[in-house]
Order: structure tokens, then C-alpha cells, then sequence
């Protein structure tokens, strides 16, 4: 098994999708601080499954995903893929190639993937188990881990050697059939419980089947007396049914006659209507010659009213008209003493203006007189 590639998409400062191929020759990565070499081992530590964020160097899970820049936006997802090759099957899988996926989203969803088909966190764990590759494996040695070896931190050397010598995934299996035992011994105590409190519910239930039996017993002899009471009950019944079918068919006959009367009475009835209907239309043709009448004679009085009302109207205009002659007789008189009265001013008017023209006359021959003095005195200069 040997690991062939990892490609970081969105983790920490990896904006862009990078791919780290680990050829044959390659045997470490080299690179200015800040540059993202720790970035790269935290990857690998997330992909495997770390759930323990101080180990990443982050706060949370959302400081995980690329938080941005001044010249990049920020992403809402932190993707990382670990590719292994196994050609010599150390990996219980038929896969030659091997891949392992984990997501992160923003909104705190996450899953995981192996060979792009989703799964548990628990089946990449069993899959790298007795592979050196995990978490807290001798695969992945931190600067303090060199520390913690020297020093026997919490058996860590011893616990490391035990990883390379392939006992861990005995532990591991022995732990979990230790839990395993843990929960049936567990089960046998609850089964010991259950059993003991089945026997104590065992007489009541003993006590409840007699009761159950006595009460089919009792059931069964109910019914027996049922049917007994029923048999009874239908004798009593059919001669009931044959008194009342004799009574239905008396009464049927009844109906019968009560038919036929009603038949007759309907009949007479039906004449009647007939003989109504005929009544009705003679009354209605006479309705109809009445209404006529009576348009006729509201027509006539309307037009005496109108009439009437032409007549009165004719009389107030005789009035009115009479009463203006008089008036028009008085202006008329009153207009020719006003004609003779202005002809008599017209009369002495014309005898001044013809006193006014004869003066006008002999002024002018007068003044022609002195024109013609004044023109011989011209002449004469």
C-alpha cells in the first residue's frame, strides 16, 4: 500500500484545487513559512477521520474552510481526497486504487466517501485498521510526538511499537469483544430479570386462563339457551306473521275498495274541473271585455279633461287679451294726443325755421352784396 495523491479543495489557505502527487522519488515536501506544508499534514490528519480540532491548529469546524481574502472570496465547502494504491491488497478491498473523501459545508453539514460512495466514518476506520494509517498512528509524527517518545509520555513508545508490530487491531478487537461480552452479560442479567418477573405474572396468568376456561364454558351453555330461547321466540313469531298476514290481506281488500271510490270520486272531480275551466273562460272573456270597457272609458276622460283644461286655458287667454286692449286703447289715445301736441311743435318749428331761413337769405345777400363791393375795390387796386 502506498499513498499516491491528495488533492485539498477549499481547506484552510487552499482556495483553489490543488493536487499533491507522492511519486516514487518524492520523499518530502519543502517550502517557505506561511506557504501551507502544516496545512497539508492537517489534511491528511481530517481525511483519516481526526475529530479532535486542537490537533487540526483550528477553533472550530468552520475555521476549516477558506475564509477568504482581499482579492478572493470565501468558500462554503472544505474538501479533502486521500488516494492510496493497492496493488498488494493490504487493504481488505478488490480495489487497486483506493479513495477517501471527507466534506464540510458551512451550514455544518459533513460526510464522508470511499471511491465517491458515501459511508461511515466507522467503515474508513476499519478499512486502515492494522495499517499504520490513523489518526494516532506512527504514520503521521508531529514535532511534540518526538518529544512525547523520548520522554514515555503515556506509554506513547510503547503504544507506537505496538502499532508497528500490528497487536493495536488485537486491542482493538479485544476491546470491542470485551464490550461486546459486557453488553450480552448485560442482556443475560435483563434476561434473568424477565424471567423472574414472568414467573411472578406466571399464577395470574394461570389464574386468568381458569377464569377465561370457566367463562367459555358458561359462554357455550349462553348460547345453547340462546338458540333454545330463539327457537321459541320463532314459533311464537310465525304464529304471529300468519295472524297479521290474514289482518294484511282484510286490510288489503279495504284498499282495494278505498281505490275504487277514490277512482270514481276523481272521476267526478275531473268533470267538475272540466265544467270550471269552461266557467273560467267565459269569466275571463268577460274580464277581458270589462277591462276594455274601462280603458275605453278612462281614454274619453282623460280627453275631457284635457279638454277642460284647453277650455280654461282659452278663457284665462280671453282675459288676458281683454285686459291688454284696454290697456293697448288708453296707450293709443294717449299716443295721438302726444301725435297732435308734437305736430303742433312741428308747426311752430317750421314757422321759426322759415323766419330762421328768410334771415339766412338776406344775410347772404347781404354778405354777397359786400363780396361783390369788396371785389370791385380789388379790382380797382
Amino acid at each position: 500500500m502506498r499513498l499516491k495523491s491528495l488533492e485539498i479543495k477549499g481547506f484552510k489557505s487552499f482556495a483553489d484545487k490543488t493536487q499533491v502527487n507522492f511519486d516514487e522519488n518524492i520523499t518530502g515536501i519543502v517550502g517557505p513559512n506561511g506557504c501551507g506544508k502544516s496545512n497539508i499534514v492537517d489534511s491528511i490528519r481530517w481525511v483519516i477521520g481526526e475529530q479532535k480540532i486542537s490537533h487540526l491548529r483550528s477553533e472550530n469546524l468552520e475555521s476549516l474552510v477558506f475564509n477568504g481574502s482581499k482579492t478572493r472570496s470565501a468558500s462554503g465547502l472544505a474538501e479533502v481526497s486521500l488516494t492510496f494504491e493497492n496493488t498488494k491488497n493490504l487493504l481488505p478491498t478488490e480495489f487497486s486504487t483506493v479513495t477517501i473523501t471527507r466534506k464540510f459545508y458551512k451550514n455544518g453539514e459533513s460526510e464522508y466517501r470511499l471511491n465517491d460512495v458515501q459511508c461511515r466514518l466507522k467503515d474508513i476506520q476499519n478499512l486502515f485498521m492494522d495499517t499504520g494509517v490513523s489518526t494516532d498512528s506512527y504514520a503521521i509524527i508531529e514535532l511534540g510526538m518526538v518529544d512525547d517518545l523520548i520522554k514515555d509520555k503515556d506509554n506513547s513508545r510503547r503504544r507506537m511499537l505496538e502499532q508497528a508490530a500490528g497487536i493495536s487491531i488485537y486491542k482493538t478487537r479485544k476491546k470491542e469483544a470485551k464490550q461486546k461480552l459486557d453488553a450480552t452479560e448485560q442482556d443475560l442479567a435483563r434476561i434473568e430479570d424477565l424471567l423472574f418477573e414472568i414467573n411472578n405474572q406466571l399464577k395470574s396468568l394461570e389464574n386468568q386462563a381458569k377464569k377465561a376456561q370457566k367463562y367459555y364454558e358458561i359462554k357455550k351453555e349462553y348460547r345453547e339457551i340462546s338458540i333454545e330461547l330463539a327457537k321459541a321466540a320463532l314459533e311464537g313469531f310465525n304464529l304471529t306473521y300468519k295472524d297479521l298476514n290474514e289482518k294484511h290481506e282484510a286490510e288489503t281488500d279495504k284498499r282495494i275498495a278505498l281505490e275504487a271510490e277514490i277512482a270514481t270520486g276523481e272521476a267526478a272531480i275531473e268533470q267538475e274541473r272540466v265544467g270550471f275551466i269552461e266557467k273560467e273562460q267565459s269569466l275571463h272573456a268577460l274580464q277581458q271585455s270589462f277591462n276594455e270597457l274601462v280603458q275605453t272609458l278612462r281614454t274619453r276622460e282623460n280627453e275631457k279633461n284635457l279638454a277642460t283644461q284647453r277650455l280654461q286655458y282659452l278663457h284665462e287667454r280671453e282675459g288676458n287679451l281683454s285686459q291688454f286692449l284696454s290697456k293697448a286703447e288708453g296707450q293709443v289715445t294717449g299716443i295721438e294726443e302726444s301725435i297732435q301736441f308734437t305736430q303742433k311743435q312741428i308747426g311752430e318749428e317750421e314757422e321759426v325755421l322759415q323766419g330762421l331761413v328768410k334771415s339766412f337769405e338776406e344775410l347772404r345777400k347781404e354778405v354777397d352784396a359786400r363780396r361783390s363791393v369788396v371785389d370791385e375795390k380789388r379790382n380797382v387796386v
